[in-house]
């Protein structure tokens, strides 16, 4: 995948099982995680140059990005602005 712009390509975190206190977690009570990895990042757009770089571990808002399902895995399309912080 090759994104275009000044799109991020995140592999989604999974999930958590289980609480910190051992408590199995079920399926429909998991939320969303708001936590991946970049995989792919464009160009940039208008000349910016990208923030983020393929390996950053990062953090992004609930909505943000679309999901894509894509060799058995999870990703999410989304501009660079919807990142919040690179851990």
């Amino acid at each position: 995948m090759k994104p275009i712009n000044d799109r991020v390509v995140v592999k989604t975190a999974p999930a958590e099982e289980k609480t910190k206190g051992g408590i199995i977690i079920p399926d429909t009570a998991k939320e969303k995680p708001l936590k991946g990895e970049v995989v792919a990042v464009g160009p940039g757009k208008d000349g910016n140059l990208m923030t983020v770089q393929v390996g950053d571990t990062v953090l992004y808002g609930k909505y943000a990005g679309q999901e894509l399902h894509y060799n058995g895995e999870d990703y999410l399309i989304m501009r660079e602005d919807d990142i919040l912080v690179v851990l």
